[in-house]
């Protein structure tokens, strides 16, 4: 079963994009995934406390997180470039057109065949392009959260004043406590990994 979606802007180049697996390597993604361990929701490989947190690396050797009870995925589903290169944004047209659009309510579709009760958009992309499928693809009983981007710039971009003043590790803590409280309020139910029953 899947009970909370978790959707980010797109897969970052060094994490996602090499791992393939939604912000597993990324850099905002340790944050994310430190939530979801406490909370029982992912349990990740041993090794990943030994290895630095890079998405190429996770895939040589193998590695891969286990998510009981959430999904992870993208508002764009593939690192967006324009030269194989250097990443960038998606563009609005490419998060907003039809073949995105109708892969995201597909995603949404399938999910809630499992039992998805919510989703959780992390910063302003993800949240505006789901609420355009929403709008689009209508869910009306699907529960909605919304946390700022784990990046370094989403969590500034919370702090008062602009973060002026602001410790990262306090931000970080902030955003996790949040990021939780949202995961639960979109329908998270804790879920006993079958190896601890």
């Amino acid at each position: 079963p899947v009970h909370v979606l978790l959707v980010g802007e797109a897969p970052g180049p060094r994490g996602a994009d090499k791992s393939g697996v939604p912000f597993f390597g990324d850099a905002a993604g340790l944050h994310l995934y430190r939530v979801l361990e406490r909370m029982g929701a992912v349990v990740l490989p041993e090794t990943t406390r030994t290895f630095p947190w890079d998405g190429a690396q996770f895939a040589l050797a193998g590695l891969r997180p286990t998510a009981y009870g959430v999904a992870l995925g993208n508002a764009f589903d593939r690192c967006p470039t324009d030269d194989g290169v250097r990443f960038r944004a998606p563009t609005r047209t490419e998060l907003e057109g039809d073949e995105n659009v109708t892969r995201l309510a597909h995603e949404l579709t399938q999910l809630c065949a499992r039992g998805l009760q919510g989703v959780v958009t992390m910063g302003r992309v993800a949240t505006k392009t789901l609420d355009g499928v929403l709008t689009r693809f209508p869910m009306p009983t699907l529960a909605r959260g919304a946390v700022p981007h784990p990046s370094a710039q989403g969590l500034l971009s919370m702090a008062p004043e602009r973060g002026k003043g602001a410790r990262m590790l306090d931000l970080q803590e902030t955003w996790m406590a949040q990021c939780e409280a949202q995961i639960v309020q979109a329908g998270f139910v804790r879920v006993t990994p079958p190896e601890q029953t």
